[in-house]
């Protein structure tokens, strides 16, 4: 039987499984060369830039040498690359099968009878498989990274301000349980991490329509915060339909605020790894603060793995163009600002969630689906035409 030189290509494909994987282990080995090549080219600007932004806010600090510099660098960097691995994946695309396409080697995979998808699919899933690592192991060591990070800057800038004495003025925080919502304001705090003076405790039940109904004050002296309580010292309390009972000279309440992270700012979400957004979200939702922020950053991790083979997706189908038809610059070109249309898409509907214009749901999904949708459709159109 005599067959013609791409019917043989095309039979040795289809018909020996070996050969299959053996194609799409090459097309993986090229795109995960060209993937790491453009991280670190990434990941080199992101080092410059932050360097020089650390240097023009530290350096000038006497006790910050040049290596707490970079070494701050590493821990603030890793953070700002996870954000830009999106176009990591699209740049490393395009590159791997630009040089496959001009080493005609994609040629001879279409005369072969090879299908797009099979170009496509083994980065996509190479994409997707490094994007679960990233929420499940990159995520958290960039966000413990990211904590130390902004703990050692504020030290050096609580080190470089004038000293000053207890903290003056209001302080307020907030507590509850899904029952009962405990709003604290203190007129001052103490230095000791957790004793407050001059502290109102305003103390409402949620009703049925989980709406908090006022049920009394407690007004204090001095009150501590002690792993499962508060204690409260010289304490009175009064409700809505009663007088005010008798000083307490010590009196204590249940909490479930930590002593030691109950009086830091609020907690950014650059700082807080992927495992502790839930039980956060659901802190923060029984004491009645808004999760909006958590929620988001939650979701976008999700679909963190769709966005990765989504972009990947989108550098393959802009490059497989055949060369001898030129305009494949053009296609680059193309794919790069779909890129970047991609991603101000994202930050815009991340603004839209913040605000409350659209579900975080909606806002953390979108843009990973939107960009798979596109991907999936311009590689149906090249395809089948």
């Amino acid at each position: 039987m005599n067959l013609s030189r791409p019917q043989f290509l095309d039979n040795l494909v289809y018909l020996n499984p070996w050969r299959k994987s053996r194609l799409e282990t090459y097309i993986l080995q090229t795109c995960i060369s060209a993937f790491v090549s453009a991280l670190m080219i990434v990941a080199a600007l992101i080092f410059l830039i932050e360097y020089v932004g650390i240097s023009k806010t530290l350096g000038a600090k006497a006790d910050v040498s040049g290596l707490s510099v970079i070494g701050l660098m590493l821990e603030k960097s890793p953070g700002s690359i996870l954000v830009l691995l999106p176009f990591a994946f699209l740049f490393g695309a395009l590159f791997a099968f630009v040089n496959l396409n001009r080493r005609s080697e994609l040629i001879a995979m279409r005369a072969a009878g090879v299908s797009a998808w099979r170009f496509v699919m083994p980065a996509a899933i190479m994409a997707f498989a490094f994007g679960l690592l990233t929420i499940g192991l990159l995520n958290p060591i960039a966000s413990l990274l990211n904590d130390h990070y902004e703990r050692v800057t504020a030290r050096l800038d609580q080190a470089d301000a004038p000293p000053q004495g207890p903290a003056n003025g209001a302080i307020y925080l907030r507590q509850g349980d899904g029952k009962q919502q405990i709003v604290i304001r203190a007129a001052s705090q103490d230095n000791i991490i957790g004793h407050l003076k001059g502290v109102t405790f305003w103390i409402y039940d949620i009703d049925a329509k989980e709406t908090p109904v006022f049920r009394k004050r407690i007004d204090a002296q001095e009150a501590t915060l002690r792993p499962g309580y508060w204690q409260l010292r010289n304490a009175q309390e009064a409700t809505v339909t009663g007088p005010p009972t008798a000083p307490y000279d010590v009196l204590t309440m249940p909490s479930n605020l930590d002593p030691q992270k109950a009086f830091k700012k609020y907690a950014s979400t650059q700082s807080v790894p992927f495992w502790r957004l839930p039980g956060l979200i659901h802190q923060n939702r029984i004491s009645g603060f808004s999760t909006a922020l958590y929620e988001l950053k939650l979701h976008q991790l999700l679909s963190t793995p769709l966005m990765f083979a989504a972009m990947t997706a989108l550098g393959a189908v802009f490059s497989l163009r055949l060369m001898r038809l030129g305009g494949v610059t053009g296609l680059v070109i193309s794919g790069i600002s779909l890129g970047f249309v991609i991603f101000f898409v994202n930050q815009l509907f991340s603004s839209m969630g913040k605000a409350g214009v659209i579900p975080i749901f909606m806002a953390g999904w979108s843009p990973a689906i939107l960009a798979m949708l596109v991907a999936t459709t311009l590689i149906v159109y090249t395809e089948d035409g």
